[in-house]
Order: structure tokens, then sequence, then C-alpha cells
């Protein structure tokens, strides 16, 4: 059976910035979409992320500071409970959803570590699930496509509803879709088997990268360096675990 017509589990965050070193959770949804369309099943948090939200990511997500001190959990547990349950779904066998995973797991790797939390390569056993990243999938199936390749745009792309976009929930369910979307109209990825899926992937994400990182040093910064780990960068070249080998 394709992974196309089974349950898809989705991942998202909302975050104070774009940078994994250094920004924080603000909300974060694990949710699970089944192929009949029927309302996922979410699990949401929303944090204090213990420092203060940029104006320009509350215009994004809709979340203040004020709010998130006065409505949010304490992060380190929250933190906790959201690898647990990233964790739980990579060891179970379904497919995990993330769209841009290289930066919404590096980041939750990242917080965990700020918090001396056990890490998500930490947790996962032989023969994890997928990680779907309709991002790496869409340039890969569709190289030459001019335009944005964001959420927004690959769901119109796709035929795939977006409403409140850059809500959290919205966002996975939103990526869920999309990746069946693509799978069922690109059969080179959608009768991949999930490690055959998942080590595709690996090496899209590196060959996009070396891509991209010519592109930048003939264009506009000769000394311009992009990441080509995937899922998580890896927070030392001494810690390469198993969701990134391909």
């Amino acid at each position: 059976m394709s992974w196309t017509s089974g349950t898809l589990v989705a991942f998202d965050l909302e975050t104070t910035g774009t940078d994994i070193e250094t920004d924080r959770i603000v909300t974060a949804a694990v949710v699970a979409v089944d192929a009949d369309e029927r309302p996922p099943e979410a699990r949401t948090w929303l944090l204090d992320p213990g420092v203060t939200i940029p104006r320009q990511a509350s215009a994004i997500h809709g979340i203040s500071t004020e709010h998130a001190r006065r409505h949010g959990v304490a992060a380190a547990p929250a933190i906790d409970e959201i690898t647990s349950a990233v964790a739980e779904v990579l060891n179970s066998g379904t497919p995990l959803v993330v769209m841009n995973a290289r930066y919404d797991l590096s980041l939750l790797d990242r917080e965990c570590r700020r918090h001396g939390i056990e890490p998500l390569v930490k947790r996962l056993r032989g023969g994890t699930s997928p990680v779907i990243d309709p991002l790496v999938l869409d340039k890969h199936v569709d190289q030459y496509r001019k335009g944005s390749r964001n959420l927004q745009a690959l769901c119109e792309h796709y035929g795939v509803p977006l409403n409140d976009a850059h809500n959290a929930v919205a966002d996975a369910v939103a990526a869920a879709r999309a990746a069946r979307s693509m799978g069922i109209k690109h059969s080179v990825i959608g009768t991949l088997g999930p490690a055959e899926l998942h080590d595709l992937q690996v090496r899209a994400a590196a060959e996009q990268a070396v891509s991209l990182q010519r592109y930048l040093r003939r264009t506009s910064d000769v000394t311009a360096y992009v990441e080509p780990a995937w899922p998580i960068v890896p927070f030392s070249r001494e810690e390469i675990g198993p969701l990134t080998r391909g």
C-alpha cells in the first residue's frame, strides 16, 4: 500500500524567527491527517518562549509576547512533550510530514539542548518512519517550475486549501494534504517504500543545497554556504543520526 493512501502525521512550529540556533518555539502542532478527509486529530502547544517575540514574528503568526506570557506554558516541559510526540510518530511506522523539515526539526533539536532535554535524535529506534518534506519533494519532482515554493504556493499548485495560514494546525494539515497530492500526482515518489522515500530526500536535499550554493556564489556572495544535511542539521559533525543517513 502506498504511503499516499494511509494516515500521515504532520508537524509544524511557529517561532520567534528563522535562526535555528537562537530562535524559540511559540506554538507547535502534531496532527494526524487521514486520507478520507475526516477532521484531523491534533495535539497543540502554546509556549512562553522566555524571550520577547519580535513584532515581525507576531505579525505573521498573531501571537504577542504578552499573550504568550499570559497563556503559554513553560518552555522546557512543553518542548519535552513535543519531542516525545514527534519521536512517537517516527518510531511508530507512520510517515511524519514536515514542511521545510530542516528548519522545524533542527530548531526543536536546539531547543532541547538549550533546556537540557534529550533531543529527538537520541529518542529514535532503528527503522524509523520516513520524514516527508513537501518542499524537498516538490523541488525534486518539478525542478524547473518557476515561482515560490512556500506552503501557500504548493497548496495552490496541488489544489489544497490553506485557511488560517501560519496557524500551526492549519499549516500542518495543509502540508500533509499537499504531500499526499504530490505523491498521487508523481508516481516516482508515490510508489516508493518508506526507507526509499526518506533516503531519496536525504540525497535530493543535499543536491538542492549544492545547486543553490553554487548559484549564490555566482550571483551575490562568493562565500555563501547552504547546509546540505536533512532533515536535521546536526548539532555537531560527530553527531550524525539515523535520519540524516541517505
